[in-house]
């Protein structure tokens, strides 16, 4: 469906799908079985602006809208999602500055983040503080016109490889939630390091590591908003970045179907094209209705947010866990339809699978979005 695109949005779906098909495909095995971060990819976005789409014009960018973002997001994911996560956690590491930041912290960090000069990440999920995000326990101690980090954040996309970090810690641990506040930290600050990179099930061409931060002393002017402030950006943060997470879900998905839907016509058994037997059509069927579904959901999320709407918590997290169920059944669905060749390595349906699953974890497990969700809609009633 075009969803009534402009020139412009078809633009900049065509030149994502250029990179994707001609650059990323032909890498995506190495990047995943090596687990290296995927830097020539990314020079190749930044030399297209793929980068400005996501940073509004007054910052040096092109758009700043969510549907732009989630219109190039999907036709990355189409082809690989890992490799795309360095494009899309930046999206997420900006959104902080560009929700809470100053004039002078935006034109300083967003304009870097526009060129594609620097990668960006978001610091809040730690060891005890998952779900929990009011639970985080690293301390940010003001003394005099500087503040002082303490503490660790565990499994950070971009982590290493990106320049600029939107750190949340615990300003006044007494207040709880409230005592949260969110700063900017660049890589190379003193007492900022970082842990061992993560081995893990899928998206491995991105880097998940540790933030370690000891006695990490930063300019008072790092922090965003007021102190105190920090919980309330995050949330907000999640509610515009959970429909990237959703368009992530729909690449990935409409990726293994179009594999699984081509190879069902060319696999012959029994004398015929698995296609034309009523349990793979049903399939491929349900598999295709699921992620227009999940599209349109999505697009309508996306379009609520650029509209300014001021309250799409319940749509945003709507979004975010359809979409990301509906990637899991589908890439398990295509490793079917492909036997015993979709669960080989040299497949990309078989990677899809593996990929698709950080989906329902990450950015707020399925299970908390079903309690927003829930929680929404008793109060309307």
């Amino acid at each position: 469906m075009e969803y009534f695109l402009t020139d412009e949005q078809k633009e900049m779906r065509d030149i994502a799908r250029r990179i994707a098909v001609e650059k990323m495909a032909p890498l995506r095995e190495k990047y995943d079985e090596e687990a290296t971060f995927p830097w020539d990819i990314v020079e190749i976005m930044k030399q297209s602006d793929l980068f400005a789409v996501m940073i509004p014009e007054e910052y040096g960018g092109i758009s700043g809208r969510v549907t732009d973002l989630v219109i190039v997001t999907e036709e990355l994911c189409a082809v690989d999602m890992g490799i795309s996560l360095a494009f899309g956690v930046t999206g997420l590491g900006m959104y902080p500055i560009l929700i809470a930041g100053s004039e002078e912290q935006k034109q300083k960090y967003l304009s870097q983040i526009a060129t594609g000069e620097k990668l960006a990440a978001f610091g809040l999920t730690e060891a005890n503080a998952g779900s929990d995000a009011g639970g985080i326990e690293t301390t940010a101690r003001k003394e005099g016109d500087t503040y002082v980090l303490n503490g660790t954040k565990q499994w950070i996309s971009n982590g290493g490889e990106a320049e600029i970090y939107t750190v949340f810690a615990m300003t006044d641990k007494s207040k709880g939630p409230r005592g949260c506040s969110c700063f900017v930290v660049e890589k190379g600050t003193p007492g900022f390091s970082f842990g061992k990179k993560e081995n893990k099930m899928g998206i491995r061409a991105n880097s998940t590591r540790e933030l370690v931060f000891e006695d990490c002393v930063i300019p008072a002017e790092n922090l965003l908003g007021r102190e105190g402030t920090g919980f309330i950006t995050a949330m907000k943060v999640f509610d515009k970045s959970r429909p990237m997470v959703g368009a992530q879900a729909v690449g990935v998905a409409r990726g293994a179907f179009e594999y699984a839907a081509k190879y069902a016509n060319q696999r012959i058994q029994f004398g015929k094209p698995i296609s034309s037997f009523q349990a793979v059509q049903f399939m491929l069927a349900d598999m295709a209705t699921q992620i227009e579904a999940a599209r349109a959901l999505v697009m309508q999320t996306a379009k609520m947010v650029d509209a300014g709407i001021k309250n799409y918590s319940k749509e945003s997290a709507m979004c975010k866990y359809f979409a990301s169920d509906v990637a899991m059944k589908v890439t398990t669905d295509a490793v079917q339809i492909c036997g015993g060749y979709g669960y080989m390595k040299e497949y990309p349906v078989e990677k899809m699978m593996r990929d698709a699953k950080i989906l329902q974890i990450y950015e707020g497990t399925n299970q908390i979005q079903r309690g927003i969700v829930a929680n929404a809609l008793l109060k309307e009633f």
